[in-house]
């Protein structure tokens, strides 16, 4: 077994994370406390469930999926997990769970034992099939041994079935289920021990392709790949290519921002792969030139109508993403294949949301801003917000190096120019000198909140010295967003401030990550190097990586999901940043010897 794949030996608690593989929408989950497991499916299938998010509440697609003895009765176990293999053990022997491929798992059975399975499915019908059986639901389930079947029995009561299946299994028996076929798998098992293997081998493919890191980071930088490599779901239906979404628990979907963050943590194992993130999201552009909110198999979300009906989108960094990929594994032909839908994305930024034409873009729905409930929105909308004129003057300078390298010079001067403009424009209309932030404005007011909204124009760099020293010294004080646990979204000292509500004062790693950015831009290493490492801290001093953390005790959020991609996609490049800086300052300090 490769070392990683022995490193995260029991990391992940299938009760709370599924046990799922690369590009498979197969979750498979155990009852909290119970020896009992259930299968659910990361589609949401809103033809069958109406409801953009029916399926956080939709019951499993199998459930109560027990164990049997010899008499048919159900088996108490105990659960050993890996990337590619989850093993329980019971008194009558060792059962296995392992993917063949992502609509495929086996299950291999304890040799020279008579035993079996039960489970319950919704049915509309059954059938009996020489080996197995086949149900039919609002996806296709195919079960077939290679064992001695003793019982394959199915009762079907309100089109809810309970199959129960009893072998008697010789040495390399094994149950395989096959979900989403139409019509049973024409092909006989294959050797149990081959399908354990062989996952194994898809796992160390990826993780023999990691960047080596410092040994401090290893253990939550193997996690972090297998988190963000367990995300992953192949093309099908709207996704358009392979990618990995936020999280398999929660969020099924690929989402516009989140696309770009992840793309920049696989750019060091697969160039390709990242810029297939980015490719997945522009492969949906509107004919206005917007971009989707979030892409699922079944349909692009443009609107919702929550907290108020709306157009929405994600804050544009795609470009940003884009050029940290060509920094890494340089192509100018994708530059040259993403430059005008990305163009096109500017321009209805700028044409479609400035209602006043005063020449700051706002936002229309809170959504739009990736952080949903902050509590500017609060005061309702349109609102110019200084974060998303600093995504594009980012975007333009980003922007402007792709003309560079397609040998536009006067388009990269132009997209130049109006990025510095935009920044001048903001510090004009949006910077207060009595709080030495950028403010967010409804109707021409000034809002009265105190967040990382108003520091983030740090980032685009070219802000005069005094201003940058004032937002400097927001970051670093205590009363606001400094402290043991930083950045919290929402300053501490702020009337809203609530340290464990999503984009109200918890810590997210995507603005640490956007925020270490600034402060290297502006020529502040020490600070970067600071807040990296009590990024990565934070990460590290926590049992598995989530969404947001809780700004006070630094424990994850109550309501922050679990296996979060673009929490594991900084830790990854921060943990590669913070190894090579320390590669390279040994090697400095051999060269002065």
């Amino acid at each position: 077994m490769g070392e990683f794949l022995e490193d995260l030996r029991n990391s992940f608690d299938i009760a709370e994370v599924p046990f799922s593989y690369p590009g498979s929408r197969i979750l498979i989950h155990q009852y909290p406390g119970k020896s009992c497991l259930y299968v659910k499916l990361a589609e949401r299938l809103i033809s069958i469930f109406p409801g953009l998010e029916s399926y956080l509440v939709r019951p499993p697609f199998i459930s109560d999926f027990g164990l049997l003895d010899t008499d048919g009765q159900l088996l108490p176990f105990q659960v050993s997990t890996w990337p590619h293999l989850i093993e329980m053990n019971t008194s009558v022997g060792k059962f296995t769970i392992s993917f063949e491929n992502e609509d495929t798992f086996y299950i291999n059975l304890p040799p020279d034992k008579t035993c079996g399975i039960q489970f319950n499915i919704p049915a509309k019908q059954w059938e009996k099939l020489q080996n197995g059986g086949m149900v039919s639901s609002y996806r296709n389930l195919h079960y077939a041994t290679n064992a001695e079947i003793l019982e394959n029995n199915i009762s079907v009561k309100d089109e809810f079935g309970v199959v129960k299946f009893l072998v008697d299994a010789r040495r390399d028996s094994a149950i395989r289920f096959n979900i989403d076929e139409s019509h049973p798998i024409d092909r006989p098992l294959e050797n149990a021990a081959i399908i354990i293997q062989s996952a194994e081998t898809e796992w160390n493919r990826w993780f023999d392709r990691i960047p080596k890191v410092k040994d401090i980071y290893r253990e939550k930088y193997a996690y972090a790949w297998w988190a963000l490599v367990n995300n992953l779901i192949s093309a099908r239906g709207n996704i358009s290519f392979e990618m990995a979404v936020p999280s398999k628990k929660g969020y099924i979907g690929a989402w516009l921002w989140d696309s770009a963050l992840h793309a920049i943590a696989f750019r060091h194992i697969d160039p390709g792969l990242a810029r297939n993130q980015i490719r997945g999201m522009l492969a949906h552009q509107m004919t206005d030139g917007m971009l989707p909110d979030a892409i699922f198999d079944d349909g692009i979300v443009t609107e919702i109508d929550h907290p108020f009906q709306g157009r929405v989108t994600k804050p544009p960094i795609l470009a940003w993403a884009a050029m940290k990929i060509h920094e890494k594994a340089p192509d100018v032909d994708f530059i040259k294949e993403i430059y005008p839908p990305l163009v096109k994305w500017n321009r209805w930024w700028f044409e479609q949301n400035d209602d006043d034409h005063d020449g700051l873009v706002q936002y229309n729905h809170p959504y739009s801003s990736g952080m949903d409930d902050h509590p500017a929105w609060d005061f309702g909308f349109p609102v110019d917000s200084p974060d998303i004129n600093t995504y594009l003057c980012l975007q333009m300078q980003s922007l402007a190096q792709m003309a560079c390298l397609l040998k536009m010079d006067a388009e990269a001067d132009e997209w130049k120019r109006r990025s510095d403009n935009l920044l001048n424009l903001m510090i004009i209309k949006l910077w207060d000198e009595k709080s030495a932030s950028f403010k967010i404005f409804k109707d021409k007011t000034p809002l009265p909140t105190n967040s990382i909204v108003g520091l983030l124009p740090l980032w685009i760099g070219g802000l005069p010295a005094g201003m940058n020293k004032k937002i400097i010294e927001h970051l670093l004080n205590s009363g606001e967003f400094g402290g043991k646990f930083v950045l919290p979204v929402v300053a501490r000292n702020d009337r809203n401030f609530n340290p464990d509500k999503m984009w109200r004062g918890p810590v997210w790693a995507n603005i640490n990550y956007f925020m270490i950015e600034a402060l290297k831009r502006i020529a502040e290493p020490e600070l970067a190097v600071q807040l990296r490492d009590k990024t990565l801290e934070l990460i590290m001093s926590n049992a598995g990586i989530y969404e947001y953390y809780n700004a006070v005790t630094g424990k994850p959020g109550q309501a922050a999901m679990p296996v979060f991609s673009w929490t594991a996609a900084v830790f990854i490049d921060l943990a590669i940043q913070a190894s090579e800086e320390s590669k390279k300052g040994a090697a400095n300090a051999y060269e002065k010897r």
